[in-house]
């Protein structure tokens, strides 16, 4: 039988707080949350690895340090509206934060406005309708990946528009549906 409990923790020393991840409040989460939960049973014993591990068909959780960063960006608030596309990991550390949550997988955002919308899963570039769904000075946190590295990136809206920062390099699999789509160029 794994030991999670020490996993867990392990995680968090090994894994997180040595990427540069301060915010105590990510690293009480991530020790209180059962990652293993969120993946098959029959791949529990991947969840603290430092790896993606496939929670439902072609969806993954983003490496444990990877996640930390990219919530450490978004600086997720109590009380705040959030909004987590194929991320059920990110949505739960989130939401022990004090912040609102809505889940979908990876269709179409629901009405309303968002402080913050979160992406576990890579895309080729930030979907228009994500960046619409974000509320005045609201942040989208995920990676873009168009070719074997991907860069996990801050978008924040402000009133002309949105910023794009790009935070660290990142490799999950990009979703279905979201994959770079070259043409023939001369």
């Amino acid at each position: 039988m794994a030991d999670f409990a020490a996993a867990r923790l392990n995680m968090v020393e090994s894994q997180v707080r040595t990427q540069d991840v301060t915010d105590i409040r990510i690293h009480d989460a991530m020790r209180a949350l059962l990652r293993e939960t969120f993946v098959a049973p029959s791949k529990a014993f991947l969840a603290y690895a430092d790896l993606e591990v496939e929670h439902a068909p072609g969806r993954y959780l983003l490496k444990p340090r990877d996640v930390a960063k990219l919530l450490q960006a978004l600086r997720p608030m109590p009380g705040e509206r959030a909004l987590a596309i194929a991320a059920p990991y990110a949505a739960a550390v989130i939401e022990a934060l004090g912040a609102d949550v809505t889940r979908i997988d990876a269709g179409q955002a629901p009405a309303g406005e968002f402080d913050i919308v979160v992406c576990e899963g890579a895309v080729a570039r930030a979907p228009a309708a994500w960046l619409a769904a974000l509320a005045p000075k609201g942040r989208l946190g995920l990676v873009e990946r168009d070719g074997p590295v991907g860069k996990a990136c801050l978008y924040i809206r402000g009133d002309d528009g949105a910023g794009r920062r790009e935070l660290f390099d990142s490799f999950p699999p990009v979703m279905e549906g979201f994959a770079p789509e070259h043409g023939f160029a001369f």
